[in-house]
Parts: structure tokens; C-alpha cells; sequence
């Protein structure tokens, strides 16, 4: 795990996820920590439940969720991004008039989430083969939403696969959607808006709505790990 990568300059960070709804976090992983967590996805033990993306109409591929207690790299990844996350996100409800604020510490918000029934993990590891994809979705899991989350990828797309690139869209009122897709590198993350970002307009801050999926895999094999701060009921 690269420190220097999860400490990035605030206004840095913040600048980029509110003019784009995302940013980059470059080298976030190292290829060993990737294949490391990559291997994982055939450990059955390490996780709760597993989804066929084609039998509840979300694509075509399969994602596992984690189980408590988390693997120690993505435990500590999940506390360690937080931190620099929360205040962007409170400055983002701010914004967009929303009640909710974020606590500093990842294990307060954590028990908020458990306290409303919340308590089943959401880090995931995502596996896709050929012709595979993940339909435009949010991962919003229950009241409690953490408004930003991570995708890492963690196959090489120079050697690993082709195609499956990630994809935004966003939303904006009376406005048609625009997609944008994110070039990554093995171990590089992008931060994201789990459902919604405020925008300057000319008569104020308006909401825009995001969604994110992965195109058609053409070749290969494509792992992911997701990060996402709130847990689900």
C-alpha cells in the first residue's frame, strides 16, 4: 500500500471529485498487493455472499462481498481513506442542503451504520471474463450513505485483459447524461460518487446524479476491489 498515495493534498482531491465527481489515486496498490488481493477471490472463507451479475439483470460476471472480520490490507485501506474523505463529503451535504454530517474516525460512522441495522460489509472483489460487464448502478445499501467510494483495479490492462474500462455518467437536470471513462492502471483507484455531487449553477448549487459500471470485457480476465464506507442493512 502506497502511503504517500493515501495521504494526497485535500484541496487537491477535493478540487478534482467536485469538478469531475471523480479523482485519481494513482499507484494507490503495488502489482504484488494486487495479485495478493486478486488471489483472494478464490478463498470462499473470506467472504459472505456471492452475486451472479446476469441472475438479478445488473450484467454479465460475479462479485463477492467480504466478511467481518475484513482482510487486514482492505481493513486498513477502508480506515486509512476515510479520514481524508470525510471532509469533502461534509462539505458536499453542506452544499446540497443535506442534514447529514460524517465523523472524522471510520469506526464512528461504522457504528452509526450498525446501530441502524446496518451491519453486513460492502468491500467486494469483482471478477470479469470475456463478454462480461457491469450495468450503470449506485451502491446505496441503506440509510446511512458514505457519499464517496473507491474502485481499485487490480489486473494489468496492459497484459491482464482488454476492453472493461470503467465508466461514469452523470445526470444533470434537464440536461441529456454524460459518460466519461477513466483510464487505470494496475493498482490505481478512483474516487467516486456513490449517488449525487453539487454543482454551481446559475441559480445555486444543484444536485447531479452519477452512476458507474464497467464496459464489455473483450479479452482476459479483470479483477476489482471496491471500497465503500457504509455497510449494508
Amino acid at each position: 500500500m502506497n502511503a504517500t498515495t493515501l495521504a494526497p493534498e485535500t484541496t487537491s482531491l477535493a478540487r478534482d471529485l467536485d469538478a469531475h465527481g471523480r479523482a485519481l489515486l494513482p499507484g494507490l496498490l503495488s502489482p504484488a498487493d494486487c495479485a495478493a488481493l486478486s488471489a483472494l477471490y478464490d478463498a470462499p472463507e473470506h467472504f459472505r455472499s456471492q452475486v451472479h451479475m446476469a441472475r438479478h439483470g445488473f450484467g454479465r460476471g460475479e462479485y463477492r462481498y467480504f466478511a467481518y472480520p475484513l482482510p487486514v490490507m482492505i481493513a486498513d485501506l477502508r480506515a486509512a481513506l476515510y479520514p481524508r474523505l470525510a471532509p469533502i463529503a461534509n462539505h458536499w451535504h453542506e452544499r446540497m442542503g443535506l442534514p447529514a454530517r460524517f465523523p472524522a474516525e471510520h469506526a464512528e460512522f461504522l457504528t452509526r451504520c450498525h446501530e441502524a441495522g446496518q451491519r453486513r460489509p460492502t468491500p467486494l472483489l469483482l471478477r470479469y471474463g470475456p463478454g462480461d460487464y457491469n450495468c450503470l448502478h449506485q451502491d446505496l445499501y441503506g440509510e446511512h450513505v458514505f457519499p464517496l467510494q473507491v474502485a481499485v483495479l487490480l489486473s494489468d490492462p496492459a497484459r491482464d485483459f482488454t476492453g472493461g474500462e470503467f465508466v461514469l455518467t452523470e445526470q444533470r437536470p434537464r440536461m441529456q447524461s454524460r459518460a466519461e471513462v477513466v483510464p487505470l492502471a494496475q493498482g490505481d483507484a478512483v474516487v467516486f460518487a456513490v449517488n449525487q455531487r453539487p454543482v454551481a449553477g446559475n441559480r445555486g448549487v444543484y444536485r447531479v446524479a452519477l452512476r458507474h459500471g464497467v464496459s464489455t470485457l473483450r479479452s482476459g480476465q479483470r479483477h476489482a476491489l471496491g471500497i465503500i464506507f457504509h455497510d449494508a442493512a
